[in-house]
């Protein structure tokens, strides 16, 4: 089994380090850490907690992941910090662990990009393919679904839910939930309209643009109540699984409402 440690770095008894991984100068693994293999650890990151990180994930100087979440509720139950595969986890990065109330575990996906000084905290689940730009800082318990964008600044409240190809626009407090495909921005986040850039980048078709931006202007339209309206377009495209991801993802209850345009006049 091949690996390269710096001989500065210290590996606490019990630490699992798989095949060819790296540990740079002065990092720190912790007793309950496992490393899978061809992880790359650089110079003074510290690794602690019940914290497994996936094959290939690369982590950069200053990063502390899998220390003691600062949720005050947590009373030093064993909860877990999952981090998937192949994911970059850029310089002074916080991942947290979960806790009792949250399901003991923090989830981080595959192929994720957690640029400079991001913030993943307790008991958030984090699909694949995530971007997180610098200082995005998510709240406890948040869902973020695969390929979702947070930009630069952006904070995002503590339960809230950020739907699959969304993107989150920088310097934005999110405090609604975001469905899937959508663009929020300002201050205080208002859906913008559909993540159009994002979908074609990630291979959606025109005519499933289309579809998409022809149902997200009948829900947020101003006909009747939202309730409605998710039931209309439940209705005109129940073959049309992107679509009914939207309106699935708007009919769960959950802790807060959808987020809406400006100008909505949405019940």
């Amino acid at each position: 089994m091949t690996q390269n440690i710096h001989p500065t770095a210290i590996i606490e008894d019990g630490a699992e380090i798989g095949a060819n991984v790296q540990i740079g100068p002065y990092s720190v693994i912790g007793p309950q850490v496992k490393l899978a293999d061809n992880v790359i650890i650089h110079a003074h990151v510290v690794l602690s907690g019940i914290t497994s990180v996936g094959e290939g994930t690369e982590i950069f100087p200053f990063a502390s992941i899998g220390s003691r979440c600062q949720d005050k509720k947590y009373d030093g139950e064993p909860a877990e910090l999952v981090i998937g595969k192949h994911n970059v986890i850029r310089e002074h990065v916080t991942m947290n662990p979960g806790t009792k109330g949250g399901g003991m575990k923090t989830v981080v996906g595959d192929h994720g990009l957690f640029m400079v000084a991001c913030h993943v905290a307790h008991d958030c689940v984090i699909g694949d393919h995530v971007i997180m730009a610098n200082n995005a800082t998510l709240g406890g318990h948040v869902h973020v679904g695969n390929y979702a964008v947070i930009g630069g600044l952006a904070a995002v409240h503590q339960f809230v839910r950020i739907g699959a190809y969304a993107v989150i626009g920088g310097m934005s407090g999110v405090e609604n939930d975001v469905i899937p495909f959508g663009r929020v921005k300002g201050e205080r986040a208002f859906l913008a309209g559909l993540n159009l850039i994002g979908l074609e980048r990630n291979g959606f078709s025109k005519d499933e643009i289309k579809t998409l931006q022809r149902a997200f202007n009948q829900l947020f339209g101003d006909d009747g109540t939202l309730e409605q309206r998710l039931d209309a377009v439940a209705n005109n495209y129940e073959a049309d699984q992107l679509v009914m991801n939207m309106v699935q993802f708007a009919k769960e209850k959950t802790r807060f409402p959808l987020c809406q345009p400006q100008r909505s006049k949405a019940a």
